[in-house]
């Protein structure tokens, strides 16, 4: 680490290398420091042949310099997911169909009628977009979209509970992600929690006992992110509508995936479906557009168009709206379930889950003999069996079965094989799993990816 040259003779020795290009000197600090704390975690994880002198180092930042000014990468790049995960968050989710992609790209090209009635010549609503198609696919009377599902859950709560309690089972008070739980979310609503049941058992009469005067709503959360079992018992849907309706108690139920279609169809375990929350008394249910749907990021709210309309006119709708490139490729993706006969070949994250064990294999012969002419002397490739998983909170328990490549080297570590995979161009994400670094199949979109640049220092490892 104290052979690393100081900042300012880097941008120098930077601004030498690159002689003859007008650069600020703000865009080769930038670049400089990227390369410095590249090099800090290459030595952390002990990755890498790296100098043992200053003047080394120096050369290495410089190098380093020329080609991420030469590469001019945008700051998300592409890279392969070979986790197995094939919805990874840190990844970016769901991959877009080739319709949503085409519809982002005209979005973004030119002027669109985003918030413009081409026929009265008036001003539009953007969530006429979506409405009519998730209306359709869900059998709901109204839906809005704003930019993920934590946010439809507190856009919801905020206009129909601000102040006033919201019953929900104790075994339901999810963690969504990062720390947002469903108690934080409530509790910056400004709506009052109250829990019944317990963790692993709530009936319906505990619901019926805690209403009173100020009772708002009746929330009803699926686990998509974790399974309780054993002695376990649980209030469905219909029979917490039912209870709201006797009591005029409306019913919010947050589904997290949200799946369109029943993926049961597809080999894969029954996740609920939007259209049966719909259908058995939800006033409103959330799901997220980037999860099983398959789109982009997105929160979806559908249900009774009174509700809906509450939702539309709160101050928070305005603050947590979709764009239009958000806008143009969920509209597409829903415009894939309305007409395909074919929605697991057309959805990506469909496409991926239902992958078989033969079409793997495949992949993994080919995506093997494709880096082993690239990667360098001393590695084995093997493909392996593995397990992938769906990701983002979705079917938690559900394995699915794989082929991976396990690649190993006489002196090299796993981290050292997994930061040498980071580095190439473009770079590999794979998982370290007993104790040896793999590449998934599963989630390997084209294995023409796979043909690999790796840095120059590698190849004297």
């Amino acid at each position: 680490m104290r052979l690393l040259p100081p900042i300012d003779e880097c941008i120098a020795a930077a601004e030498r290398a690159l002689d003859g290009h007008q650069l600020s000197r703000d865009y080769l600090k930038m670049l400089v420091r990227r390369a410095q704390d590249a090099i800090r975690a290459e030595i952390a994880a002990d990755a890498g042949d790296l100098p043992c002198d200053r003047a080394g180092m120096l050369e290495r930042v410089t190098a380093a310099v020329r080609n991420a000014f030469a590469a001019d990468e945008p700051a998300l790049a592409p890279v392969v997911n070979a986790t197995g995960v094939v919805l990874h968050t840190n990844l970016g989710r769901a991959l877009l169909a080739e319709e949503a992609i085409a519809a982002v790209v005209q979005a973004a090209r030119a002027p669109v009628n985003l918030e413009y009635d081409l026929v009265s010549g008036a001003r539009g609503d953007r969530d006429a977009l979506i409405e009519g198609e998730l209306c359709a696919l869900t059998g709901a009377e109204a839906a809005t979209v704003v930019n993920n599902n934590a946010a439809a859950v507190l856009l919801a709560l905020s206009a129909l509970a601000a102040g006033r309690e919201v019953i929900i089972s104790r075994g339901e008070l999810i963690e969504i992600g990062g720390s947002f739980r469903i108690p934080e979310v409530m509790a910056q609503s400004g709506a009052r929690l109250r829990e019944v049941g317990t963790t692993n058992r709530t009936h319906p009469r505990d619901f019926t006992a805690a209403i009173g005067p100020e009772t708002a709503l009746l929330m009803k959360v699926h686990p998509s992110n974790y399974r309780v079992v054993g002695f376990t018992s649980e209030v469905t849907l219909a029979e917490l509508a039912a209870i709201g309706r006797k009591h005029g108690i409306e019913v919010v139920e947050d589904l997290g995936s949200g799946a369109l279609v029943d993926l049961a169809a597809f080999g894969l375990p029954r996740e609920p479906l939007v259209s049966e929350s719909v259908a058995a008394g939800a006033g409103l249910v959330t799901f997220s557009g980037d999860k099983l749907l398959g789109g982009p990021q997105a929160g979806i709210i559908v249900g009774r168009r009174g509700l809906v309309d509450r939702l539309k006119a709160h101050p928070l709708k305005r603050a947590l709206r979709c764009d239009k490139l958000t806008l143009a490729a969920l509209s597409a993706t829903l415009r894939i379930y309305l007409r395909s006969r074919s929605v697991a070949g057309a959805i990506p994250t469909l496409r991926m889950l239902t992958r078989t064990p033969d079409e793997l294999e495949r992949v993994a012969s080919e995506a093997r003999a494709i880096i082993a002419e690239r990667i360098g002397p001393g590695f084995a490739i093997e493909i392996v069996p593995s397990t992938s998983e769906i990701g983002s909170g979705s079917l938690p328990t559900h394995q699915l079965p794989s082929r991976a490549l396990a690649i190993t080297h006489p002196s090299l570590s796993p981290d050292a094989i997994a930061a040498r995979f980071r580095r190439a161009r473009p770079p590999v994400i794979g998982r370290i799993s007993g104790g040896v670094f793999q590449l998934d199949m599963r989630t390997v979109s084209d294995v023409s990816m796979l043909a690999l640049e790796f840095p120059d220092s590698d190849e004297q490892e």
